[in-house]
């Protein structure tokens, strides 16, 4: 039987699983309210690149409502055609064709956070509530829970999302069996505005794809460049597709949005390789760091890096949460980097949050409709999420030295993986069966098929 009425949901956090869930249970006809930390739309470090793949763009479709959808696609930056693997010297290592961006899902789109969040807001002002810090929550006797925010304010539903990200007040209350480890890397991020002199240092492979560099002496990087539809000012680029340009021209969010073409770097290494007080970093002080990390590297990369935008520069410190035995479901749940944080090693953390955000609404409406109960939704939502999460922890733990003890670092056989880990690449990429499969598993992994 249909329930007397649909569920309220409380949302806690307006990222990306947040967003993308509280979209998808609108359109299923349920009452949800999101609340955020942030006091505006614009507030955060949300301008680095994010990689959407399959599995994200399947969840987005599934819970956007379809024009927003499109928004999305027509606002994701130039697709990479590449996935290269390179030196510090710019010197090619390998270099994999990636597919063509035609099909809406079956691909992989390189996303700014910030034009993302803006996708996300869109439409959505009467359901998210910004300056709200949650502080804690009391679950009732009737099923019930309320949220207590620092403001005094309170809300109540009769379901509780944790959507809070790494460091989740809603985690540390519901399980505090559940810790987030210090992964034991460092990374500085930094974004330089793309012009014509700072194209020019970029060769064509690279500035069209995904570039992982694998460094000597204990140094990781990743280059991107962010191509959008629109110039420094704002406006529509004269080659935009005209479809593409009606729907932007429509799409509100455009003008909140302050992200242009830029190029963004990211060096990591172990945490030992940094000073103690890297975490209080910031702009050129963070910038001379990088330079000084990269001393070897092409002259190219360091007039990048010295040509970044200090505003841009930040530090990270990679966490990766432990695994986590089930628990009994009850009217408070977790989502994203609330349950399962994981480090950037396959760059599929806001993928796994989309995932979690359509599995979610897809129970919930199950329950809305009276097909089972609000709480067998839950228990159904956290039988299927722990597994697939968990496995993503641990794969993003052991890739591309995001793991403080990998054998990257190490003082004797570093230098022997990386040997190793520029060899199998230059193998894979030049035997045309093992270059198939890799690129087929890339897909693979990055979508729901495994």
């Amino acid at each position: 039987m249909r329930p007397a009425r649909p569920p309220r949901v409380l949302v806690i956090g307006a990222g990306t699983g947040g967003l993308c869930l509280a979209h998808g249970l609108r359109r299923a006809g349920i009452d949800v309210a999101v609340y955020e930390r942030y006091r505006t739309r614009t507030d955060g470090l949300l301008s680095y690149r994010i990689g959407i793949g399959p599995t994200g763009s399947s969840a987005l479709r599934e819970c956007l409502p379809p024009e927003l959808f499109d928004v999305f696609l027509a606002t994701c930056a130039r697709s990479p055609r590449y996935f290269n693997v390179i030196t510090e010297r710019l010197r090619e290592t390998a270099s994999f064709t990636l597919r063509p961006d035609t099909d809406p899902v079956k691909t992989e789109r390189s996303v700014a956070r910030m034009t993302l969040r803006q996708v996300l807001l869109t439409g959505m002002e009467d359901v998210v509530h910004f300056d709200k810090t949650c502080t804690h929550y009391v679950q009732h006797d009737n099923g019930t829970v309320t949220a207590y925010f620092d403001d005094g304010d309170t809300a109540v539903g009769d379901l509780l999302v944790g959507a809070d990200g790494t460091h989740s007040v809603i985690r540390r209350q519901y399980l505090p069996e559940a810790v987030v480890s210090d992964a034991g890397t460092v990374n500085i991020a930094v974004r330089i505005p793309l012009t014509d002199h700072t194209r020019s240092l970029v060769p064509e492979r690279i500035r069209q794809g995904i570039s992982l560099i694998f460094a000597t002496g204990g140094i990781m990087g990743v280059l991107h460049v962010m191509e959008f539809k629109w110039d420094g000012a704002g406006r529509l680029k004269p080659d935009v597709d005209p479809a593409d340009a009606e729907l932007l021209a429509r799409w509100p969010g455009l003008r909140h949005d302050t992200t242009r073409d830029y190029i963004n770097i990211v060096i990591w290494s172990t945490a030992r390789r940094f000073p103690a007080d890297v975490m209080r970093m910031r702009g050129g002080e963070l910038i001379a760091l990088a330079l000084d990390l990269t001393q070897g590297w092409h002259p190219h990369l360091r007039e990048l890096l010295a040509r970044a935008d200090p505003a841009s520069a930040m530090p990270i410190r990679v966490s990766t949460s432990e695994p986590v035995a089930p628990w009994p479901a009850s009217s408070v749940t977790l989502l994203g980097d609330a349950i399962h944080t994981m480090t950037p090693g396959r760059g599929v953390g806001a993928n796994t949050a989309l995932r979690d955000a359509a599995l979610l609404c897809r129970q919930l409406a199950q329950a809305a409709a009276g097909g089972k109960t609000l709480l067998d939704a839950v228990a159904d939502y956290e039988r299927l999420m722990l597994p697939y999460g968990f496995a993503r922890v641990a794969d993003s733990l052991a890739r591309n030295g995001t793991n403080g003890d990998d054998r990257l670092y190490r003082p004797v056989f570093g230098r022997l993986a990386l040997l190793g880990a520029r060899g199998y690449f230059r193998v894979t990429s030049r035997v045309p069966p093992l270059r198939r499969k890799f690129v087929d598993d890339f897909y693979t992994y990055r979508g729901e098929d495994d």
